[in-house]
């Protein structure tokens, strides 16, 4: 693969970004060793090798999900800024007036 001018334009245009010469000159050399580095990689003979599913050998250790009351609704509401008897009060965020 070949990058070239238009090819570093239509990158700039789809990614909203505008580049001046010598910035689009630094990202066609920085393409196109990315280019041979891919090249290189596909030169590698990967017939007897099986696919990466993980990167590591580890398994998830998880827990139990148990249910527990830590929190009462007096310890909660005693936090709160503004409480009624059970609820917090709260600003009125939805406006009915149509």
């Amino acid at each position: 693969m070949k990058i070239t001018d238009s090819l570093v334009e239509n990158i700039s245009n789809l990614s909203k970004l505008k580049f001046d010469s010598i910035k689009k000159e630094q990202i066609i050399k920085d393409l196109n060793k990315i280019v041979q580095f891919i090249d290189k990689l596909s030169e590698i003979d990967t017939k007897n090798v099986d696919p990466l599913i993980y990167l590591t050998q580890e398994i998830n250790a998880t827990r139990k999900d148990v249910v527990s009351n830590e929190l009462t609704q007096n310890l909660a509401l005693k936090n709160g800024p503004k409480k009624d008897s059970d609820y917090f009060k709260v600003p009125k965020v939805i406006n009915t007036d149509s």
